[in-house]
């Protein structure tokens, strides 16, 4: 079984920064993409930043000069680092991974979410 356990999260003021991490865990083969999104009240979730198994990145036009993703493939962990945060940043930010676990197929794997909070 495969699980993905992020933290990190919590109330930052305007132009703080947090670093959130996603750390997975099981019986995994391959780890290819990973990402994250986020879904604040009454919106859909979007994507927020994703990198590849080799290293090359994405990013919301919301994100880009301030959020940066990498990947730590020995610990098979993903970290978004945050900064000069916003009030609009305020989400619930889940981790995505698409890992291909040992004898199942591959597929598409989410976190739980952890909350982050901007406000002053």
């Amino acid at each position: 079984q495969v699980q993905l356990v992020e933290s990190g999260g919590g109330l930052v003021q305007p132009g703080g920064s947090l670093r959130l991490s996603c750390a997975a865990s099981g019986s995994i083969s391959t780890i290819y993409a990973m990402g994250w999104y986020r879904q604040a009240p009454a919106k859909q979730r979007e994507l927020v930043a994703a990198i590849t198994s080799g290293g090359s990145t994405n990013y919301a036009d919301s994100a880009k000069g301030r959020f940066t993703i990498s990947r730590d493939n020995a610990k098979n962990t993903v970290y978004l680092q945050m900064n000069s945060l916003k009030p609009e940043d305020t989400a619930v930010y889940y981790c995505n991974a698409d890992i291909k676990p040992y004898y199942i197929r591959r597929d598409d794997y989410w976190g739980q979410g952890t909350q982050v909070t901007v406000s002053s």
